[in-house]
């Protein structure tokens, strides 16, 4: 039995390092928490938004953002970020390098593609990133999960890690002080929607802590 510890997207294209592209207030600021929460774990994992220039999904104006696509496995509009090479598609500051990770996800490669949780590519959640696998494989009983953002990607691979949990076989904790959301109001109503679906929210690390030696 083993506890992982899951970094979400934590890359320089959600926070104001990159203001042209998806910056979520504050989200340069989790290097510490996600650092102290991997203390904790036996294996550490993250995942990455990985997209391609020409993603058909990729709108001109920040005010487009929302908009419908017309394409099944990419749901809305978005300006570009974490497109692969860039400054914005790399980890934060202070994380490990992609090869001292136990496990790595890139999400989002295709250009037809955009998923936000980290255990499918697709948003019809037929397609494996194989991170489900990989974790029964590490007997994996307790999961903490930090990143970015708290209101999408966070929100839906707890969701989606609770969801192919049929056998309760692992406990999701989510790490409040290692997260930022991009909107009050969306932010707020992933909190509630992750604890009714079964998360347990901790303030931060510390609390994590005390919880596991319970």
């Amino acid at each position: 039995m083993s506890i992982i510890s899951i970094d979400i997207d934590a890359q320089k294209t959600f926070t104001p390092l990159c203001p042209n592209e998806l910056p979520v207030t504050d989200g340069d600021k989790i290097v510490a928490e996600l650092n102290k929460q991997a203390k904790l774990a036996d294996f550490r994992v993250m995942s990455k938004d990985a997209h391609s220039p020409t993603a058909l999904w990729i709108c001109e104006k920040p005010e487009q953002i929302g908009e419908p696509t017309g394409l099944p496995e990419a749901d809305q509009k978005w300006v570009a970020h974490g497109i692969v090479g860039s400054y914005g598609y790399e980890l934060l500051d202070g994380l490990p390098q992609d090869t001292e990770y136990d496990f790595c996800i890139w999400k989002g490669v295709d250009p037809k593609l955009h998923p936000y949780g980290a255990c499918f590519h697709d948003l019809s959640e037929k397609l494996s990133t194989g991170l489900l696998e990989w974790l029964h494989s590490k007997q994996a009983k307790t999961i903490l999960i930090g990143g970015l953002a708290t209101d999408y990607c966070v929100k839906t691979t707890v969701l989606q890690l609770l969801k192919n949990n049929p056998n309760k076989e692992w406990l999701v904790i989510v790490n409040k002080a290692a997260c930022r959301g991009i909107a009050e109001d969306t932010t707020n109503q992933a909190w509630i929607e992750m604890q009714k679906h079964g998360a347990m929210i901790l303030e931060n690390a510390e609390k994590i802590a005390e919880f596991l030696k319970k």
